[in-house]
C-alpha cells in the first residue's frame, strides 16, 4: 500500500484553506489544520482533518504543528487592505512574520527541509499600465498587504538559497466560490453581490462600475496549490493564479442578478480612493509550469455560489465529530 502523506494547512478553516483540505482528504492524504479561528470557522473544517488551534505567528506553535508533516500549505493571512491601513504592524506580523516562522520550522524537518507552498497575491504588482500582468513585470505594491506578500516571496528565496527549503509561491487574483462569507470584511465583490441579490437588495457600485477584475474559481486555485506542492523547489518559483479574462463590475452584477432571478438595482457610490482601475493576470506561465487545464468559466462558478447560498451557506463539518488540540507556546 502507498504511504499516506500528511500535510499542514495554515488557515485551513478559512475559505480557500477549507477547500484545499477537503481535496487533500478526498485523495487519501492526512490533514492537519493550524488556525486560530479569528477569521475562519470551525464549520469549515473538513471532516477527517485535525484542528490545531493556535497562532501561526508563534514560532513554537508552528514548529509543533509542522512536526512530521510531508509538506505545508501556508494560507493564513489578513487579506484586508483597509485593516492593513489601520493596523499596519499587526497585519504585518500575520502576513510576513508568520511566513518566516513557517519557513523557519520547515528547515528543521527530520527527513530534510519540508516543502512549503504559500499564498502570495496580485497585490504585489500595484497599479500597472500594461496588461495582462506577467510574472516578469516589476513588483511595486501600493498597500501594506501587497508589500508583505512581496516580502514573503523574497524570504522564500532566502529559504531556498540559504536553507535549501523547497517553496512555491502563488499570486492569487480575485478568488471566489462557496464558503466565502459575504458578511466578512475580507469578502470579495462576488459573495457580497450574491448575498444581496438573493435577498432582493440593491447593489452598491463604487465609481462607474467599468473597473475590471480577473475572477478565478476556488477549485482552480486548489488545483494550482496541489500541483505547486509537486513542483516546489529551492529556486522559489512564483506564478500567477488567474484566468486571463477581465470582467467589469457591471457585467458581474448583471450575471449574478440573472442567476439569482432577481431584479438588478444599482446604487452608484463615489469611487474609492486608491482603487486599481483594472487588474488582469496572465496564466500562461503557470499553466505550462504546473500543467493546469482551462479554468472554470465565470458563469459556471457563480452558479455554484448561488446554489450554496440557497442551501443556507453550509460549512463542511456540520455537527460531525472533530479532533481538536490547542497549541500554545512553550512555557504558557
Amino acid at each position: 500500500m502507498p504511504t499516506l502523506s500528511t500535510y499542514l494547512v495554515t488557515g485551513g478553516c478559512g475559505f480557500i484553506g477549507s477547500h484545499l483540505s477537503a481535496a487533500l482528504l478526498a485523495r487519501g492524504d492526512q490533514v492537519r489544520v493550524l488556525d486560530d479561528l479569528s477569521t475562519g470557522s470551525e464549520d469549515n473544517l473538513a471532516p477527517g482533518a485535525t484542528l490545531l488551534r493556535g497562532d501561526v505567528c508563534d514560532p513554537a506553535t508552528v514548529r509543533a504543528a509542522m512536526e512530521g508533516v510531508d509538506g505545508c500549505f501556508h494560507l493564513a493571512a489578513i487579506a484586508s487592505v483597509e485593516r492593513g491601513v489601520r493596523e499596519w504592524l499587526a497585519t504585518h506580523r500575520t502576513n510576513l512574520s508568520a511566513t518566516i516562522a513557517v519557513f523557519d520550522a520547515a528547515r528543521a524537518g527530520k527527513a530534510g527541509p519540508v516543502p512549503v507552498v504559500y499564498a502570495s497575491s496580485a497585490a504585489v504588482y500595484g497599479d500597472h499600465p500594461v496588461l495582462p500582468l506577467e510574472e516578469t513585470m516589476p513588483a511595486r505594491p501600493l498597500s501594506a498587504y501587497g508589500a508583505d506578500k512581496l516580502g514573503c516571496e523574497l524570504h522564500a528565496r532566502v529559504a531556498g538559497h540559504v536553507h535549501g527549503i523547497p517553496t512555491f509561491g502563488l499570486r492569487f487574483f480575485n478568488v471566489f466560490g462557496p464558503r466565502q462569507d459575504p458578511r466578512s470584511p475580507y469578502s470579495g465583490v462576488i459573495s457580497i453581490f450574491c448575498d444581496r441579490l438573493s435577498r432582493g437588495e440593491a447593489l452598491d457600485v463604487f465609481g462607474d462600475g467599468h473597473q475590471t477584475r480577473d475572477f478565478i474559481f476556488v477549485a482552480d486555485v486548489v488545483a494550482a496549490l496541489l500541483a505547486a506542492m509537486r513542483a516546489a523547489s529551492p529556486e522559489a518559483p512564483v506564478f500567477n493564479v488567474c484566468t486571463g479574462q477581465p470582467t467589469s463590475v457591471l457585467e458581474l452584477a448583471g450575471i449574478v442578478a440573472e442567476l439569482c432571478n432577481a431584479p438588478l438595482r444599482l446604487r452608484h457610490q463615489p469611487g474609492r480612493a486608491g482603487e486599481i482601475r483594472h487588474s488582469l493576470g496572465s496564466p500562461r506561465l503557470a499553466r505550462h509550469a504546473l500543467n493546469l487545464g482551462a479554468p472554470r468559466d465565470l458563469r459556471t462558478g457563480l452558479r455554484e455560489v448561488v446554489a450554496w447560498m440557497r442551501d443556507g451557506r453550509p460549512g463542511l463539518a456540520g455537527g460531525r465529530t472533530r479532533l481538536e488540540h490547542t497549541l500554545q507556546a512553550a512555557g504558557d
